[in-house]
């Protein structure tokens, strides 16, 4: 035994320093193989892909742990298949109340069909004409009529936001919930839980759910849950349907500027919203509500049950074919010349108000990681492709990929008008160096950036020619298009696609328009830096 252990002892010694760096370079190369190979078979952005790569190499450890948690779109199974099933749930009781959403192909001119069916093909929502729409254009009007609208709820009242911050006017809009609860109407409010971390630890939150509101925690976090989905993956939607038929989307959060993030020193973030009210069967409202509905089933196993339980027992009642009031014209308002004339913030852009257009046609797109398919990046990437006269596009955050980015220069290049409204200052530091770092190209292509310089515009807005739009809470970056849950309107009818344009120039007689001359002027240390950060934009 003595002899045995000797033995050992002599073999252990004879290891020396230089063998076990011999093996540990073995096995850091054989992981630094096996990942890259799972990187490039997993990635289908080679952005993405190439940005990854370049991490795990120079950053061997920190990569490695950062591609683990973040690097690729988990967004959980169990979620997915209870939104699966949400999904097929609800889509059986239309088949079965007749209520049709994949159609109105006819309703768009021949030139839009292929790039409406993207949308159609992704997200299984078609067309929908008919409807009352209203471009609100400052916070105080959409705060008057989201409040006014939710004290005339009869029903239901669904809303869901990435940020709930209650201060200022959102005290407002919470009190006119909890009093819409209190007397009868069914309230859930859907809220992320990161983007309202804030709003869950606030008084407000065990206040409203005492008055009867349900309040749903979207995509909660934790360290358990981060082993098996992705953390940063975050449900970005911005929406309200009060009685089925009165539908609110756009850029704006549940946040009052005037108290909102002003330690960023970016000034007030300026928003849009659009109100959509239909009296049919199907509509943006209806298309809003089962959006709406099918995320507060995928949450938890007990609420996919209570939806099962509803649609057995109940089936209209996300789908209302007759109101159940004498008039409907009592609760389905808009707001007069004379209210919204007056309701411009002091100190913020003044955008005239807009009048109500009548029989809009719209499609609804929501996009969800792994469950639609980057439906609006390729929705975006094809329409500026067949933009014939130009491109108008509004956006916080501008961090492009290639094809993005080339389909923009390649428009410029064509003789199109093409402009980009953008911040003068966000606030994140990584994105505004990543997003300088394509101006040179788009400069020298002939697009014209212009510069925000009256506060952080958070409008997310796209104009083709003078009879598309894409309107909604969707960023031009790569988190938006492939990691996100977002939501967006495509608008087909000219008046309404003229109301977001004139917003637009508004917004544009408050940039400062940057200049190829001057942009190429700038020390080379920092366009270094802007193009360092280029490197990881996939990733932004």
């Amino acid at each position: 035994m003595r002899l045995g252990f000797w033995s050992m002892d002599e073999s252990l010694t004879s290891w020396s320093w230089s063998d076990f760096a011999g093996y540990g370079w073995v096995l850091h190369m054989s992981m630094m193989i096996l990942m890259t190979l799972r990187i490039v078979s997993v990635q289908r952005n080679t952005g993405v892909a190439i940005a990854w790569v370049a991490i795990l190499y120079v950053l061997p450890v920190i990569g490695l742990i950062a591609y683990i948690l973040v690097g690729e779109p988990m967004i959980g199974n169990r979620y997915r298949k209870r939104m699966l099933e949400a999904q097929l749930l609800i889509d059986n009781m239309a088949e079965r109340e007749r209520l049709v959403f994949d159609q109105g192909q006819n309703l768009v001119a021949p030139h839009y069909k292929g790039v409406s069916h993207i949308g159609m093909r992704g997200t299984g929502f078609g067309i929908f004409t008919g409807h009352q729409m209203q471009l609100l254009t400052a916070p105080t009007i959409i705060f008057d009529q989201l409040i006014d609208d939710i004290h005339h709820a009869e029903r239901t009242i669904l809303m869901e936001f990435y940020i709930v911050y209650p201060k200022g006017r959102v005290i407002d809009v919470l009190e006119a919930l909890m009093k819409a609860a209190k007397r009868g109407v069914e309230c859930h409010l859907l809220v992320d839980s990161v983007g309202s971390f804030n709003f869950f630890n606030a008084a407000c939150y065990h206040e409203l759910t005492a008055a009867g509101v349900v309040v749903h925690q979207s995509l909660p976090v934790g360290l358990f849950k981060t082993l098996f989905k992705r953390t940063d993956l975050r449900n970005h939607r911005k929406i309200v349907v009060i009685d089925e038929f009165i539908g609110y989307t756009g850029s704006f959060n549940l946040v009052d500027p005037k108290f909102f993030k002003q330690d960023k020193e970016v000034g007030q973030w300026i928003d849009v919203m659009i109100r959509s009210v239909s009296r049919e069967p199907i509509s943006i409202a209806t298309a809003m509500a089962k959006v709406v509905v099918t995320d507060i089933s995928a949450e938890s196993n007990d609420n996919l049950n209570a939806l099962q339980k509803r649609l057995s027992s109940y089936t209209r009642k996300l789908y209302m074919r007759h109101p159940t009031i004498n008039d409907i014209n009592r609760r389905v308002r808009v707001l007069s010349d004379a209210k919204m004339l007056t309701a411009a913030p002091t100190g913020a852009v003044f955008v005239p108000p807009m009048p109500v257009v009548n029989n809009v046609t719209a499609q609804l797109i929501p996009s969800a990681p792994h469950l639609t398919s980057h439906v609006i990046y390729n929705t975006l990437v094809t329409i500026i492709h067949r933009a014939n006269k130009r491109i108008q596009i509004t956006t916080p955050y501008f961090v492009p990929d290639e094809a993005l980015c080339g389909a923009l220069v390649s428009a410029a290049k064509r003789g199109l008008e093409v402009t980009l409204i953008i911040p003068e200052k966000v606030d994140s530091f990584l994105v505004q160096h990543a997003s300088q770092a394509y101006y040179q190209e788009l400069l020298e292509a002939g697009v014209t950036i212009a510069l925000f310089k009256a506060g952080l515009l958070h409008a997310k807005t796209v104009v083709i020619d003078d009879d598309y739009c894409l309107f909604g809470t969707v960023n031009i970056d790569m988190r938006s298009f492939y990691l996100n849950m977002e939501v967006s309107l495509a608008i087909y009818t000219k008046q309404m696609v003229k109301q977001v344009a004139d917003c637009q120039e508004v917004y544009l007689q408050n940039c400062r328009f940057l200049g190829l001359k001057e942009w190429s002027q700038r020390h080379r240390g920092n366009v270094l830096f802007d193009n360092v950060i280029r490197l990881m934009s996939p990733l932004l």
